[in-house]
């Protein structure tokens, strides 16, 4: 693959900072993370897996990427704005990507450790053994950026046998009154035997600087545990994303994820699940609704590796204005994964003429006795079922947004935590009665 000297450029300039960022803290990891990033370079449109998302271009153009960390002024009371109401949950506050302790509430306990990720690799085995086991920075440089640069994150250890009543939700805020705001943060979660825990993430912004976060999610889901996690990207401000979220699971393990796209300047999902057991069931939702000039896209992977084990993905898009969604999602059956039964849809419904979506569903099946489909959909809203809630009396903007609700309603549905659903519900609703 060519690169082009502006594409050069830009690598350089943020393998130049995060060197700068680096130096007291310079560890062989973090050292061999930035010189894969300088190998393989920022990708292009021209890279297979970006070709629909021009993530380097929009960062050129809109980031200096200086070294400083802007400060924050949040208060306790401005926080209060951004909670979710109803929701009782352990909290874990970043600022600028940085922890802050007076916002937050978590605590660890005897069956729930959660403890500074540089803390813990240098003194829990445990910590070591998982850390970077499953994100592979060899393969995206994005990966590597933030392999190489993470300032902040925690490792979350749920003990065998519990569980975890309360969800551990991390609020992800940055403040750009100073000025633009670029973060680094990685977690790493394990979820022991026979457990259950359930993790919220979610991301707002004060100010209208321009914010740039990478964040990594890596974890293991051992032998009949389970593992619920939504994220929550309502940040209305100038927000470049990147975030890896991949997890290993094990026979018997559960794991649903629930990704909610509803505002943003340009966001990338990678989500990866490997089903290394027999037993796993896997559930992956996401609903995206893109309005203005917003870059939603969506990559997701399955890799089953072992028999007997069921995944299903459903991920649903509403595009409008100049709006673009884009949605890839893998699936991999090995040869010894027989009697896999793995689905995958996305469907979409464009509202204007400029929006756009490009989707690619993608199966490779090495085994023979499996049950596995994919498909998906892209249209306009039916205008002859508006014209019927018309004809009874329903305005034709009150129409518009049941029929979309009801669209949405399919992947509302699956939220499991009561107060979580009442408030994504009550945004998704709010969105779709109004022009967005």
């Amino acid at each position: 693959m060519s690169i082009t000297t502006t594409d050069k450029n830009i690598t350089t300039q943020v393998a130049s900072s995060i060197e700068q960022r680096l130096k007291a803290d310079a560890t062989p990891q973090r050292l061999q993370a930035l010189q894969t990033l300088n190998t393989l370079q920022l990708p292009t449109t021209k890279n297979e897996e970006y070709k629909h998302t021009p993530l380097t271009r929009l960062l050129e153009k809109n980031f200096t990427f200086a070294n400083e960390i802007s400060e924050s002024t949040l208060r306790a009371e401005d926080l209060n704005s951004l909670l979710i109401d109803g929701l009782e949950a352990d909290r874990i506050v970043f600022v600028n990507g940085k922890f802050n302790e007076s916002l937050s509430s978590a605590k660890s306990s005897t069956s729930l450790k959660i403890v500074p990720l540089k803390e813990a690799i240098v003194s829990s085995d445990l910590a070591r053994q998982h850390f970077g086991a499953y994100a592979n920075f060899k393969e995206d440089a994005f990966t590597a950026w933030n392999t190489a640069e993470w300032l902040d994150g925690f490792f979350i250890h749920v003990d065998d046998n519990v569980v975890i009543d309360k969800p551990v939700i991390f609020y992800h805020i940055n403040d750009t009154q100073a000025g633009e705001v670029r973060s680094s943060i990685r977690n790493l979660i394990v979820v022991g035997k026979n457990s259950e825990v359930t993790f919220i993430e979610k991301f707002d912004s004060i100010g209208s600087g321009n914010h740039l976060s990478t964040l990594v999610t890596e974890g293991v889901v051992h032998e009949n545990a389970g593992l619920n996690y939504y994220t929550i990207q309502n940040d209305k401000g100038n927000r470049y994303q990147y975030g890896l979220m991949e997890f290993y699971q094990k026979n018997s393990s559960r794991v649903n994820t629930y990704t909610f796209t509803l505002d943003g300047k340009a966001v990338r999902n990678n989500l990866h699940l490997k089903l290394d057991g027999e037993g796993i069931e896997s559930h992956m939702y996401g609903l995206y609704l893109l309005g203005g000039d917003t870059l939603a896209d969506n990559h997701t992977v399955v890799d089953h590796k072992k028999p007997n084990s069921f995944s299903n993905e459903l991920y649903k898009g509403i595009m409008d204005g100049n709006s673009k969604g884009v949605f890839n999602g893998k699936i991999y059956v090995r040869p010894d994964a027989q009697k896999t039964n793995a689905f995958q849809a996305n469907r979409n419904v464009l509202l204007t003429d400029k929006a756009t979506v490009n989707t690619k569903p993608q199966l490779e099946i090495w085994a023979d006795d499996v049950k596995c489909s994919h498909g998906c959909t892209s249209g306009q809203i039916d205008e002859e079922a508006i014209f019927y809630l018309q004809a009874r009396g329903i305005s034709k903007e009150t129409a518009r947004a049941m029929m979309l609700y009801a669209f949405a309603g399919e992947v509302l549905d699956n939220i499991k935590h009561p107060a979580l659903h009442a408030y994504i519900d009550k945004l998704v609703s709010e969105r779709l009665h109004k022009n967005f």
